[in-house]
């Protein structure tokens, strides 16, 4: 049985699903519906991927079955290639997959009897903030987009901490990762990046101390989610801008939250500024960037509610 961080509640029931992705991968998620949902009624529909290096019995758990126990139909998912999904080598990160795993998520939802796949949302959590968004650009299916202290993960690989890489540390990766592919070819197998320890060391700077947090306590602590993906999965993201265009999404509404003192602020204030209405920002009050994956005193889930009824009609 998968180990979870939250405790199922009795408002709802969750559901272990598979289902394949246009590439064939066979996804693994989490369908959270409400105890007493009527399978003669159609129901509106929200798909919900976590942060970065998370997997569905964490983060995108909480928040689908927070949704569920609110009536809508929910569904939580492990990326292709990580997690309970299949795909080899382990842990490869790809923008391009990370991004058809919320349409694929949206294929599922659609074709469930319950689901009136004229309502169907979606929320992308830390890194998925960025690939929710990418998804909903080219799939009009989804009709409501929110992220949660999102972090444009191909923004911050291409350009690094706060745009600070300069062009010349760029060339002098992407030379480091060249080299990495031909002892990946050679050795048969890609490397991974460093995982997460087995506790916190000390001397960390305090975003990495943030993070371990969650990670590497019982808080967040699950053995799917190891903190590395391989090396070489960074020339997609230097490759693949994924917010490019994201006017496109008007007139779909988007909801931006963010934790008042969460250390990625600048990657929802940047990216709400590029969106087109409608918009709007929510700032949660003392919530840190981890706070918005699992505080439920703190996730607005009122306004989360309130923001996918009033636009999934």
């Amino acid at each position: 049985m998968s180990h979870y961080i939250f405790k199922l509640s009795e408002k709802v029931t969750r559901e272990s699903v598979f289902y394949k992705n246009r590439y064939g991968i066979k996804v693994s998620a989490d369908l959270y519906l409400p105890k007493d949902l009527d399978d003669s009624k159609k129901y509106p529909a929200v798909v919900i991927g976590g942060p970065y290096g998370g997997v569905k019995e964490q983060g995108s758990g909480v928040y689908a079955q927070n949704l569920a126990e609110r009536g809508f139909v929910a569904l939580a998912f492990d990326p292709a290639y990580n997690g309970e999904s299949s795909g080899e080598p382990r842990h490869v990160s790809s923008p391009d997959l990370f991004v058809e795993d919320f349409s694929a998520a949206v294929d599922y939802v659609g074709t469930r009897s319950y689901v009136d796949r004229n309502k169907i949302g979606a929320i992308g959590i830390c890194g998925s903030g960025g690939f929710v968004l990418s998804a909903a650009k080219v799939d009009p299916r989804i009709k409501a987009v929110a992220t949660a202290n999102m972090y444009e993960i191909s923004r911050y690989v291409r350009n690094g901490w706060q745009d600070s890489m300069t062009n010349e540390q760029r060339k002098d990766f992407l030379k480091h990762l060249g080299e990495q592919r031909w002892k990946d070819f050679e050795n048969g197998t890609p490397q991974l990046g460093p995982t997460f320890p087995n506790e916190i060391p000390e001397g960390l700077d305090p975003i990495t101390s943030e993070i371990y947090e969650f990670y590497v306590t019982p808080r967040g602590q699950h053995p799917n989610s190891i903190g590395a993906f391989t090396l070489t999965s960074n020339m997609s993201f230097i490759n693949f801008p994924l917010l490019s265009d994201l006017e496109s999404i008007s007139p779909r509404p988007i909801l931006f939250v963010m934790g008042e003192n969460a250390h990625s602020r600048y990657f929802t204030e940047d990216t709400y500024k590029m969106a087109a209405e409608p918009k709007e920002l929510v700032v949660v009050k003392d919530a840190r960037h981890i706070d918005l994956y699992d505080r439920t005193d703190l996730i607005p889930f009122d306004k989360l509610e309130s923001f996918f009824v009033e636009n999934l009609k």
